[in-house]
């Protein structure tokens, strides 16, 4: 990675303006339900504090429309305040005279966190005074936010170009992995993609079938390729925008893409009737009946996979490979997951529904490294640059 990180940096005394990724789940209570962003940002905040740096943290969460108390930070502000074991204040709002005044005020090794910053239309429209307004609050721009790297905002993008911008921890270990899988992975390379629909991982196909040694579809994805091979898939998903693209993959990877063998089916759509309401059965992929849909990958593909990663060097894994979020059809997402933490290569977790699967599963501590961003790691893998990186300082 080429970019300055904190280390590269003297922050004592300075007022550092810190944007992370608190954007985090919560329950209809306000009550944090998963704090695994709160937790990857600490090393960060922690070491800017221990070195004098008045630590100014600006996040999002959600997608307030305006002012909506619903998406306030306190919640926030008050686990990392547990989480470090010092208080953290909550500011009235990101920008204003009576924000520069409170900041201004602070001490070295102070912490603070700036009110949801997209209570502010601007903040996701890039503008050049509202970035303007956040850069003033600061000397030093810090970028740890790697889940919104891939979007071009003021906290994001705006400010470095206005502040000396570097990279935090994660933003650095998110970097270093992920790039590491592009640039010089362990071999062999092998990248298992699921989730639902092909479209969402065309260019991400694209560009690691140039450079993996094996490529594992499974999940909704695979029932395109099977339609693509001409087989009956019943009601399972169906992409039928991207059949052609189907063809072209498997003509040009041959025998480096894995596909499943066999498959779970089940009678009815489990989202509608409920999981415990549906008959299942495990059948060859050539053999799907023409009024069951595919939910997960069937025991021989389980197997098969399992003993693929075995061999691996380096693996990255992005999309379940069933509907994992109903136990009884989270199996084969499990068995990739073990199969993973079993294996002694270097395991990368794209995030998004795949971190949130390992984290379910309990596997999240086995693996390497567990992505924060899935939008991020998705367009990263593209090999698209990112925004919120590209605007940071180079070594």
């Amino acid at each position: 990675m080429n970019k300055k990180t904190i280390d590269d940096i003297d922050v004592s005394g300075k007022r550092v303006l810190v944007r992370v990724d608190f954007n985090v789940p919560q329950d209809e209570q306000g009550q944090i339900t998963d704090d695994t962003r709160i937790v990857a940002a600490l090393p960060t905040v922690k070491t800017l504090a221990e070195r004098g740096a008045r630590v100014i943290l600006v996040s999002h969460l959600g997608r307030p429309k305006g002012v909506t108390p619903q998406y306030t930070l306190a919640p926030v502000a008050q686990r990392l305040s547990e989480l470090l074991g010092r208080p953290v204040r909550l500011l009235p709002d990101c920008v204003g005279p009576e924000i520069q005044q409170q900041v201004q005020a602070m001490e070295n090794g102070e912490v603070v966190l700036l009110e949801n910053v997209r209570f502010h239309s601007e903040e996701e429209k890039n503008d050049e005074e509202f970035a303007r307004q956040l850069a003033a609050l600061a000397e030093i721009y810090v970028n740890d936010a790697f889940g919104t790297a891939h979007r071009a905002h003021a906290s994001t993008e705006g400010v470095a170009r206005i502040l000396p911008g570097v990279a935090g921890y994660l933003m650095q270990k998110e970097l270093e992995y992920l790039g590491s899988v592009l640039e010089s992975p362990k071999r062999p390379l092998i990248a298992i993609l699921g989730g639902a629909k092909v479209k969402d991982k065309i260019r991400v196909i694209e560009n690691l079938l140039t450079r993996v040694d094996t490529l594992i579809i499974g999940g909704g994805m695979a029932y395109t390729f099977f339609k693509a091979r001409g087989y009956e898939i019943g009601q399972s998903l169906l992409d039928e925008t991207s059949l052609e693209f189907c063809r072209e993959v498997m003509a040009k990877a041959g025998d480096r893409l894995l596909l499943p063998q066999d498959v779970v089916v089940s009678s009815a759509d489990p989202f509608q009737v409920g999981p415990d309401a549906c008959e299942t059965r495990v059948v060859p992929v050539t053999e799907i009946p023409a009024e069951w849909q595919g939910v997960d990958i069937g025991p021989e593909t389980r197997a098969k996979f399992a003993e693929v990663i075995r061999g691996a060097g380096t693996v990255v894994w992005n999309g379940p490979m069933g509907i994992f979020e109903f136990d009884r059809f989270a199996e084969g997402t499990r068995a990739v997951a073990q199969a993973l933490a079993d294996s002694g290569a270097i395991t990368v977790i794209g995030g998004g529904d795949s971190a949130a699967a390992v984290q379910k599963l309990g596997f999240a501590e086995k693996m390497t490294h567990v992505s924060t961003g899935g939008g991020a790691s998705l367009e990263f893998l593209e090999g698209r640059p990112l925004p919120g990186v590209v605007a940071l300082q180079d070594k």
